[in-house]
């Protein structure tokens, strides 16, 4: 079989959520399947390591897709036209971006479907384009997955998609994430805040990850704060930052918030397991990679009780209301103070972290698409 495979956000050092899933996901199901021949389309120069087996062949599609008048050009002009090329018999858009010019079988990953939810967020271009494709694409495709029940429904109910077309494939974590000894923490503290207790807040900076609220939320925290802990930012600026910037600047404790911008993954490890807490409160989410990380780090969680956080989360989190800035600072209070709780949430947070494998997702998957190559063999 030869299944042509989007990998346009394999980037070195520049994985995010849906890089990540590409890369877990693909590493899997293309060392394990060794008969099969995958086709990876990169859209620029690709980095070897990202070639995960002898059967991934590597194929550069130009020109680079940023913009939604290239990702027109790429996916429904020139992906059709290598998809026909490559005698393709499945087509995995392990991201989203599927193609509308092709009769070659498409199989989707929709993470979430923000853009159609909060639109606002989002440069007026690229939300024009999901909100047109993304839906035509999902009725085109023979299946869907996506990463929680929460999206599924979501898709079911916005695109009107009949659930038994979608499977939900979890996001895991990398193994990388584990508790670190105390030498090591105090280590990492010293090298960020001075020696200082911090929140956590990890992912891209942009509206819908809630960083204006936080921001008012730890102000309020550290009025009544007396062991003067800090709030790291960790992350990129997409877009929204000037709002972003704004909130900061008007902050009274400022000069407590500490921006570290991208980490490479065992840095990132390292300022995880440090955490006093992590504080991730998006008002909307498909997924959330950092929720898992924190579990798997020995690190309490504070997230938001809507979209699919509670699902991820379980009771093995302090949910909050994530446009209450209020309740935001007294549940920051809550796990600053309660060492008892805190230790409880750890505890069920190892344990929570146990059911989001990225082995079970990847063979979820591949069955998947090995039931849809058998039937149509029979058609």
């Amino acid at each position: 079989m030869i299944i042509v495979v989007n990998t346009q956000l394999l980037l070195k050092n520049k994985l995010e959520g849906l890089g990540w899933f590409t890369y877990e996901i693909l590493k899997r199901i293309t060392i394990n399947n060794p008969e099969h021949t995958f086709y990876f389309v990169f859209d620029r120069a690709y980095n070897q390591n990202f070639i995960f087996a002898p059967n991934v062949k590597p194929v550069i599609l130009h020109p680079p897709s940023r913009h939604p008048l290239l990702w027109f050009l790429r996916f429904e002009i020139l992906l059709p036209v290598l998809l026909k090329k490559l005698k393709a018999d499945i087509y995995l858009s392990p991201d989203g971006w599927s193609t509308l010019h092709t009769k070659i079988p498409c199989l989707q990953v929709i993470h979430d479907l923000n853009f159609e939810h909060h639109p606002e967020d989002i440069p007026y271009l690229i939300t024009s384009y999901f909100r047109y494709f993304f839906p035509r694409y999902a009725r085109k495709a023979k299946h869907l997955f996506t990463v929680s029940e929460y999206s599924k429904q979501d898709i079911v109910n916005t695109y009107k998609i009949p659930a038994e077309k979608i499977d939900v494939v979890y996001n895991g974590c990398n193994s990388i994430y584990a508790p670190l000894d105390e030498k090591t923490n105090e280590l990492t503290r010293n090298t960020y805040t001075n020696g200082k207790p911090y929140f956590l807040y990890i992912g891209a900076l942009i509206p819908r990850k809630n960083i204006c609220r936080l921001f008012k939320a730890y102000d309020i925290f550290r009025a009544s704060d007396t062991k003067n802990i800090k709030l790291l930012i960790v992350g990129e600026h997409k877009w929204g930052a000037k709002e972003m910037e704004r909130t900061y600047n008007e902050m009274k404790y400022k000069e407590d918030v500490v921006f570290l911008g991208r980490l490479h993954t065992e840095c990132l490890h390292k300022v995880m397991a440090a955490a006093l807490c992590l504080t991730f409160i998006p008002y909307f989410e498909g997924f959330g990679i950092p929720i898992i990380e924190a579990f798997s780090c020995g690190v309490p969680v504070i997230t938001s009780h809507c979209t699919s956080m509670p699902e991820v989360a379980g009771d093995a989190a302090l949910l909050v209301n994530p446009y209450d800035i209020e309740e935001i600072a007294r549940a920051m209070q809550t796990i600053s103070t309660d060492e008892e709780l805190r230790q409880n949430f750890i505890a069920k947070g190892l344990e929570r972290k146990k059911i989001f494998s990225w082995d079970l997702s990847a063979e979820k998957m591949w069955r998947r698409i090995q039931m849809i190559a058998d039937n149509l063999k029979q058609e």
